[in-house]
């Protein structure tokens, strides 16, 4: 596959790098405020201590494969990795002959060095989105996490539980368990464990990962870092948002008492509660599954090393 190459002056893409900028820093400097004053948060903090992306990282904005950028600034650009001089007949080809200095993303390398992660994404992507979607799980998993938890070993320590620990653990014997996400399930009390229906586990996650899944819809973030530079950042930052929205909602359904963090409860335990999750994850679902399809093409159009 030939892939064609644009161009975009200094104006042009430093316009786009700073919107980037701020649209990262909604979520990123609050976060930061919080960390350096020792601080926690139980929803917005998450994507930035969970996930291994930095917000450093996720701040540098990246065009994505076949775009030259001209100008001075651009040969800063030389000390990130993956980038290199564009040669004679990229710029040629881009339009970018004349312009000055001039990068663009080394594809080749990116690809030689990435190719188990691009791999891995390929074939998570396209299973995922081949599975039909489950919707019956109602964010149990937050629940088996502190089912029976030991007093000395609390997962949130500074949050209570919205129905007391005899509350939770009664709304995790009473419903159906039925979590299809490692990353989930992999932290999952010791007694729940058993209660869980299907046994996820890292070598099967290509198996199990289904379209309805919370988490699953969240990891879409995940996918798409782990392919920066090779992708446009600003759609990595639409998975971000994203994920950004899906935690918020994981949170409302989970056991914690949020209300005095802004976050009212999802009331699972009851029917009510139940039909409001299932509206959430299928809205979620349908959102994901386009930005799903977006990696995918971004995916397949990367060339093989």
């Amino acid at each position: 596959m030939t892939l064609a190459l644009n161009s975009l002056t200094d104006g042009a893409w430093q316009e786009r790098a700073a919107a980037h900028h701020s649209r990262v820093n909604r979520y990123a400097k609050p976060y930061l405020a919080r960390r350096s004053s020792n601080q926690k948060h139980p929803v917005e903090d998450f994507l930035f201590t969970y996930y291994t992306q930095k917000p450093g990282q996720l701040a540098r904005w990246h065009p994505g494969p076949g775009v030259v950028l001209t100008g001075a600034a651009a040969t800063e650009r030389l000390n990130w990795k993956f980038y290199r001089t564009a040669d004679d007949g990229e710029l040629t080809a881009s339009g970018a002959l004349g312009e000055g200095p001039a990068v663009v993303l080394d594809l080749e390398k990116f690809v030689l060095q990435r190719k188990d992660a691009i791999d891995f994404a390929r074939i998570i992507l396209g299973r995922t989105a081949a599975r039909p979607a489950q919707f019956g799980c109602f964010g149990l998993h937050e629940w088996a996490m502190v089912y029976r938890q030991d007093a000395n070993a609390v997962r949130h320590e500074y949050l209570q539980l919205r129905l007391g620990s005899e509350g939770t653990d009664t709304v995790v014997e009473e419903n159906r368990i039925r979590c299809s996400h490692f990353d989930a399930y992999r932290f999952y009390t010791p007694q729940a464990s058993g209660l869980n229906e299907l046994a996820p586990t890292r070598e099967n996650q290509r198996e199990m990962e289904q379209p309805g899944c919370l988490h699953a819809n969240m990891d879409l973030y995940k996918w798409a870092y782990k392919l920066s530079p090779a992708l446009p950042s600003e759609l990595v930052m639409d998975c971000f948002e994203l994920s950004w929205r899906v935690r918020a909602m994981d949170m409302q359904a989970s056991p914690y008492d949020l209300a005095e963090w802004g976050y009212p409860p999802i009331r699972i335990e009851t029917s009510a509660g139940k039909a409001d999750y299932v509206a959430y994850q299928r809205g979620f679902a349908a959102e994901a599954a386009v930005l799903r399809e977006r990696l995918r093409v971004a995916v397949d159009a990367l060339p093989t090393p």
